[in-house]
C-alpha cells in the first residue's frame, strides 16, 4: 500500500485506533494481508465488496469468492472463516440458558445463526415452561415445502430432551421474511398437531439477513 500514508494503512490504523476506526474495506484488507500485482489489499478488498458490499460477502460462497481476480482458493476461505467466527461471537456460550418471552427475543437469538444462510434451515427451538432455552435443532436443509416437513420430526425433538414449547423457524435466502402459503400451511400443521400432543408451538419465525417475520407477533398463531 504504497499508496497510502504509513499511519493511514488499516493494519497500522488498526493499532492506533482500534478495529471501530476501520471501514468495511479496510478490515476485509487486513484478513487478506495482501493484495496483487498492480493491486493493494485495499484494492482487493473494494473489489470484493463492490459486488454486493458487506451483506453480499456475508451471503457468498467459497467458488463464487475464487471467481475474483486475486481470490484464490486460500484467500477465499480466509474470508469465510473470518465471517464464520464474526456470526459465532454473536451467539450464546453454550452454557447459557437464555429467557425468550417475546418473538423479538427469539428472532434475536436466532438471527447470528441463520439470518444469513444461503440456503433454507427449517428447525425447532425448544423451550422449558418460563420460555428459557432448552436447544435450537435444526431438521432440514434445502427448499422448504410444507409436504416434506413432517410433525413426527418436530415433536421427536421436544419429547426427546423434554421441551414443552416450541418455536419452527427457517431462513428465507431472498432476504424477504414474508411468508409463502407452504409456510402458512405447515404453520398450521404444526400448530394443529402440537394440540394432539400437548405440545404449544407458540411461534413460526422466518429469518431473512437482519430482518424478521413471526406469525404470532402477526396474530396468525
Amino acid at each position: 500500500m504504497k499508496t497510502v500514508a504509513a499511519h493511514d494503512r488499516p493494519r497500522e490504523k488498526l493499532e492506533r485506533l482500534g478495529p471501530q476506526a476501520l471501514g468495511d474495506n479496510e478490515l476485509l484488507a487486513i484478513v487478506l494481508g495482501n493484495g496483487r500485482a498492480h493491486a493493494s489489499a485495499l484494492d482487493l478488498a473494494n473489489t470484493v465488496l463492490g459486488a454486493g458490499g458487506l451483506r453480499g460477502l456475508v451471503r457468498a460462497r467459497h467458488q463464487e469468492l475464487t471467481r475474483i481476480k486475486g481470490i484464490g482458493a486460500a484467500r477465499a476461505a480466509q474470508i469465510l472463516a473470518a465471517i464464520e467466527l464474526g456470526r459465532r461471537t454473536l451467539t450464546r456460550a453454550a452454557g447459557e440458558r437464555p429467557q425468550l418471552v417475546s418473538p423479538r427475543a427469539v428472532a434475536e437469538f436466532l438471527l447470528p445463526q441463520f439470518g444469513s444462510r444461503t440456503v433454507e434451515h427449517f428447525g425447532v427451538l425448544l423451550l422449558d415452561t418460563k420460555h428459557r432455552v432448552v436447544r435450537a435443532s435444526v431438521l432440514s436443509i434445502g427448499t422448504l415445502d410444507a409436504s416434506i416437513v413432517h410433525p413426527r420430526e418436530v415433536f421427536r425433538e421436544a419429547t426427546t430432551v423434554g421441551g414443552s414449547v416450541i418455536v419452527l423457524f427457517h431462513n428465507h435466502p431472498s432476504g424477504d421474511p414474508e411468508p409463502s402459503v407452504d409456510d402458512v400451511e405447515l404453520t398450521n400443521r404444526m400448530v394443529a398437531a402440537g394440540v394432539l400432543m400437548g405440545i404449544h408451538v407458540i411461534d413460526h419465525v422466518i429469518l431473512a439477513d437482519t430482518r424478521y417475520y413471526s406469525f404470532r407477533e402477526q396474530g396468525r398463531c
